[in-house]
């Protein structure tokens, strides 16, 4: 069995806000820390996307069902994920919404629309990835994804730490022309 820490030390850096301080998760906080993780580690929000691979399209839409899962996870999991803790401490209800509301939220709320209306001008003979490839923001867009997976990838391991599992992205080399 994996030790488990106590307290668990938190370093985030979002776009709007950074939080720093001390966590120690209950077994409920535990266990929805760990559904996150692994919905996190399992998509492109934490995988890089290189150049040539997938789709601007699948990967903001992997983005954007992180909400959905994550009000699942808090949702089941209740007012024991969120109860506030002594001396300022962060539960795993804050870090989750704030992961949303600071870490994905800003992406989709500006790319998200911006790539609707380029795919809206897609002629019909043209297919879905040439037309994307086309796009003059692509490239940008694509840089913002790599920021926005750095953030997700902390927030995966601060996870992993809280369930005392090592960072499993960790076991796996970057692709070589990850874009760091």
């Amino acid at each position: 069995m994996a030790q488990v820490p106590k307290n668990v030390e938190v370093r985030l850096k979002l776009p709007l806000l950074e939080i720093a301080g001390s966590w120690e998760p209950n077994d409920a906080e535990r266990r929805a820390a760990w559904e996150l993780y692994v919905e996190l580690t399992t998509r492109v929000s934490v995988v890089p996307l290189r150049a040539e691979e997938g789709l601007l399209r699948e990967a903001l839409t992997s983005l954007y069902s992180l909400f959905g899962t994550t009000r699942e996870i808090l949702r089941r999991y209740g007012p024991q994920v969120a109860e506030p803790k002594r001396n300022g401490q962060y539960n795993f209800g804050y870090l989750a919404v704030a992961m949303l509301n600071y870490g994905v939220r800003p992406l989709l709320a500006t790319w998200h629309p911006a790539l609707e209306d380029w795919e809206g001008r897609r002629p019909a003979d043209r297919s879905r990835r040439d037309h994307e490839r086309a796009w003059s923001q692509a490239a940008q867009l694509r840089t913002t994804l790599n920021d926005t997976r750095r953030i997700l990838a902390a927030y995966a391991d601060l996870l992993a730490t809280a369930c005392g599992v090592p960072n499993l992205l960790g076991a796996f080399p970057a692709p070589a022309s990850d874009s760091r």
